[in-house]
């Protein structure tokens, strides 16, 4: 059994990892793949994004397609408490902490740039989730035995 930073850790990592990981980055990138019309109307991307903008945004939603699926299997492995998850946590773990900070800046690049697409509510939230998420991932992998 891994050590455990608090009761049911692996449990509480796995629900954020599927949800903030699987759920949000890549299902919400696969559906801008497929319909980029339909993931802004929804709100998945920026109505106010400068053409530019789209072909970065584009490319990042290929990138976390091509690498989100390991979110849903390391989720539900950690869920289960497998030993194979706690390797493979490191994945999404390291990647959300990475998307935290490549997104504060993005839209921080765009706010000076005069281009704003994101609120500062919106900017923290998301960050805050990514960056506790990708934490508390690394953690519960870093102390699994």
């Amino acid at each position: 059994m891994p050590t455990q930073i608090f009761p049911y850790a692996n449990i509480i990592v796995g629900i954020l990892v599927f949800i903030a990981g699987f759920l949000f980055h890549w299902l919400g990138q696969l559906i801008s793949i497929v319909d980029w019309d339909f993931a802004t109307k929804i709100g998945l991307q920026d109505k106010k994004a400068l053409p530019e903008y789209k072909v970065y945004e584009h490319g990042i939603a290929v990138a976390d397609v091509m690498i989100g699926w390991i979110y849903g299997i390391a989720a539900v492995g950690l869920i289960l408490n497998t030993a194979w998850a706690y390797k493979l946590a490191w994945f999404p773990g390291v990647i959300m902490i990475y998307h935290s900070f490549s997104f504060w800046f993005w839209i921080g690049n765009q706010n000076k740039s005069g281009h704003p697409t994101t609120s500062s509510t919106v900017r923290i939230v998301w960050f805050l989730g990514n960056f506790i998420t990708g934490v508390l991932t690394v953690l519960v992998a870093w102390n699994a035995n």
